[in-house]
C-alpha cells in the first residue's frame, strides 16, 4: 500500500541526515536548564523501529476496517459506525507517532545545512502530516475500493 510506503521512506529520509551528522560529529551536550523543557529525542534507529510499527499498525487497522465493512454487507449506517469507531481507536497512534516525528525533525533541523534547511522542514512538515491523517487516508483508500468493487449494475427493488 502506497502509505505503508511512505511510511519507511519517511524513517529513512529522516535518519540518513542524523546518521551522516551522528558518523561525522558528536553534537555538544545541551545546557543542562535546557533539558527538563524539551522532550527527549528518537535517535534514528529509534524513530525508524518506530516507523515500522506505525505502518503495522496501520496494516491492522486496514484489516479490521476490511473485516468490519465485509461484515456490515449492505447495511452502509453499520458499516459507518463501525468504521468510525476503529478510526478513532487508531487516530491517537498516529498522533502520537506525529508528534514524536515532529520532535525529531525539530532537533535534526539544526544540524541540516542552510542551504538544505527549508526543503527538509517541508518534506518533514508534509511527511508528519501524511502519518497524522494516516487513518483518515486508509479509510478513504478502502471506502473508494469499496465503491469501485461494486456490481456496476446493482438490482433494482421495488
Amino acid at each position: 500500500m502506497r502509505l505503508l510506503a511512505a511510511v519507511s521512506i519517511l524513517a529513512l529520509a529522516v535518519a540518513a541526515p542524523a546518521l551522516a551528522q551522528t558518523d561525522a560529529q558528536t553534537p555538544a551536550s545541551p545546557p543542562a536548564a535546557a533539558t527538563p523543557a524539551q522532550p527527549a529525542t528518537l535517535d534514528p534507529a529509534q524513530l525508524q523501529a518506530k516507523g515500522e510499527a506505525f505502518g503495522a499498525r496501520i496494516q491492522a487497522m486496514i484489516t479490521e476496517m476490511q473485516a468490519a465493512r465485509t461484515a456490515a454487507g449492505s447495511d452502509t449506517a453499520r458499516a459507518k459506525t463501525d468504521l468510525d469507531a476503529i478510526q478513532a481507536r487508531y487516530q491517537p497512534e498516529a498522533d502520537a507517532f506525529a508528534t514524536e516525528l515532529e520532535t525529531f525533525v525539530a532537533a535534526q533541523a539544526s544540524q541540516i545545512p542552510d542551504d538544505q534547511r527549508a526543503g527538509f522542514t517541508t518534506g518533514m512538515a508534509q511527511a508528519v502530516s501524511a502519518v497524522r491523517g494516516a487513518p483518515a487516508e486508509a479509510r478513504a483508500d478502502l471506502e473508494k475500493a469499496s465503491v469501485s468493487a461494486a456490481p456496476a449494475t446493482a438490482p433494482h427493488q421495488h
